[in-house]
């Protein structure tokens, strides 16, 4: 059945809509209060009735998880919490058998402290994984090699007293990074990549993927204005502090990328997306998918912040646009690193905002990123200090509670010990207020936000302007913005028009006056063409198809 999807449209991912699963907690199937594999078997009827192309999973491979997964110490083993291999080849086949294709993530920039290769390179300065991973000398005072911060909290060299070297972890002292420059590392890591390949999946998500490699061991400048979201950190983390131009994002990462994708075109159909955080990060997603050899999609931590006026966005898409070129990006306004969307973009409770971004994020040029309960409106959980569990939170403690209130347990049903996600106590609690928001609820009540999304996905697939088309953006008026989608091969005649109101009031606008309103679009597209203008209400959405020669005057 892989095959079979792929032979069908190998650049499926053009525009796909993908969701991410925190397998930890979206089903558990064994009664631990962890979910796991079989868990996601058991819910892939729901994810395909979402209209969704395909899914992501966070890890799950063989770990310490002292970051939850991202610390790997088996590339090619399933972690015993999450099932065996053999749950994951059904899970696979399961999939692909409801049209879903599979990507999963892969942690490549380092590894965890567990791992063999590690236990080796530490042993000696001399053994045959001594160069494996980024080693130096201490300062002739003993202090670090640099001034380079961890995005956890500290230093991001760590002392061993086996080497009496310092190593490189640019994030828990117990995932040291792995040394790129060494090519025999790069051949280790494509052939672990490949591993997965063989085991029919579709495409991998890469975390951190601009960290491979590093500069020269020089300390990084001050930063003058301190810098959060692009960058995937708070104003209160030191990291922020600095300008990172020696410890990421080097010349070098672009030759790894192109063997990288040059693996993954020997299996026709796969793709990749790669997580970027970097003070330029709109620059390197560009950089990293232009050409058609590096990276098919990247994304960024830029709409994973506070900041979602419409001006802002607007900036941040028309720099996007204006820099890619050839090049695919990946939109998210969510996932299991940030404060839920509905708390972070200030929709708690408010169903018309909440369809408002998902209409935003759906109509844009790109593939796109849901995650898991993004579609049920799930708040951030406020937890006690003692039950958090992210080693960031506890660090940042209390300016920073962390990553675990966007993690807890997927609520299935209100009615049901722990929401239906488990029959024992989950690893994280399921907070009382998403049991109002469970499947069950919203399955029974038409007008909710679960029945929204599924029928805008649906009515998305109908328009290959929306899917793959090209985008281009009016000024932004009274807090609407406008936009127009085309895609010349399926509909040269016509472009789609989209307006979107991010006010807490109605709007009227002028409008070209052969945008005729499309038939059949979902009822949260709600705004009103005629006559020469489109009528929004409060934090409305209108989209019309209009004459692709007429000659569009938003620009007012």
């Amino acid at each position: 059945m892989a095959q079979l999807l792929s032979r069908q449209s190998a650049d499926w991912w053009r525009g796909a809509v993908i969701y991410q699963i925190y397998p930890r907690s979206f089903q558990d199937s064994r009664g631990d209060g962890i979910g796991d594999l079989r868990g996601v078997i058991d819910r892939l009827d729901y994810i395909a009735s979402l209209n969704v192309d395909a899914i992501w999973l966070s890890p799950f491979f063989t770990s310490p998880m002292l970051d939850f997964g991202y610390d790997v110490s088996d590339y090619r083993g399933v972690d015993p919490m999450f099932g065996t291999l053999e749950d994951f080849d059904r899970l696979v086949e399961a999939a692909h058998a409801r049209g879903l294709r599979v990507t999963i993530d892969q942690v490549l920039s380092h590894s965890s402290d567990q791992h063999p290769w590690f236990a080796e390179s530490r042993s000696s300065r001399d053994n045959p994984k001594a160069d494996w991973y980024v080693w130096a000398d201490a300062r002739p005072d003993g202090s670090p090699p640099t001034n380079w911060q961890a995005i956890f909290g500290g230093s991001a060299w760590q002392w061993d007293t086996r080497r009496c070297q310092y190593y490189l972890h640019n994030f828990l002292a117990e995932q040291p990074d792995l040394n790129f420059r060494n090519p025999e590392v790069v051949e280790a890591i494509l052939g672990e990549v490949r591993f997965w390949l063989e085991r029919g999946v579709d495409g991998f998500r890469l975390d951190a993927v601009n960290f491979c490699t590093h500069g020269p061991l020089k300390d990084n400048p001050p930063r003058e204005e301190i810098a959060e979201g692009f960058i995937g950190v708070r104003p209160d983390n030191p990291y922020g502090y600095q300008r990172h131009l020696y410890d990421k994002t080097q010349p070098e990462n672009l030759a790894f990328l192109e063997r990288l994708r040059a693996l993954l075109d020997e299996y026709p159909g796969t793709t990749s997306v790669g997580e970027v955080g970097d003070d330029d990060s709109l620059g390197v997603m560009a950089e990293y998918t232009q050409g058609g050899k590096r990276l098919h999609m990247a994304y960024s931590f830029d709409l994973l912040g506070e900041r979602h006026d419409p001006a802002f966005l607007r900036h941040t898409l028309t720099e996007m646009e204006a820099r890619i070129g050839d090049g695919w990006p990946c939109w998210a306004v969510g996932n299991h690193d940030v404060t839920r969307l509905a708390t972070r973009w200030d929709a708690e409770g408010d169903a018309a905002r909440l369809r408002l971004y998902l209409a935003f994020l759906l109509t844009q040029r790109g593939s796109v990123c849901l995650y898991q309960g993004e579609e049920l409106g799930l708040t951030e959980a406020e937890l006690a200090f003692d039950k958090l569990v992210d080693p960031a939170g506890i660090t940042f403690w209390p300016a920073y509670k962390g990553r675990d209130g966007c993690r807890t347990p997927m609520p299935w049903v209100a009615d049901s010990w722990y929401g239906g996600f488990s029959s024992a106590a989950p690893w994280l609690p399921v907070p009382d207020e998403h049991l109002a928001l469970a499947v069950d609820q919203q399955e029974r009540d038409p007008e909710a936000l679960l029945h929204a999304y599924r029928a805008f996905l649906a009515f998305r697939r109908t328009q290959p302007a929306l899917v793959k088309g090209d985008i281009h953006y009016h000024p932004l008026r009274d807090g609407v913005l406008c936009l127009e989608r085309r895609h010349p091969a399926s509909d040269p005649g016509s472009r789609l028009l989209v307006a979107l109101n991010f006010t807490d009031e109605a709007r009227t606008l002028p409008a070209p006056t052969a945008a005729e309103a499309l038939p059949g679009a979902p009822a949260l597209v709600n705004g009103r063409w005629g006559e020469g203008r489109v009528t929004l209400p409060a934090y409305g959405i209108a989209i019309a198809r209009c004459p692709a020669q007429e000659d569009l005057q938003w620009d007012i």
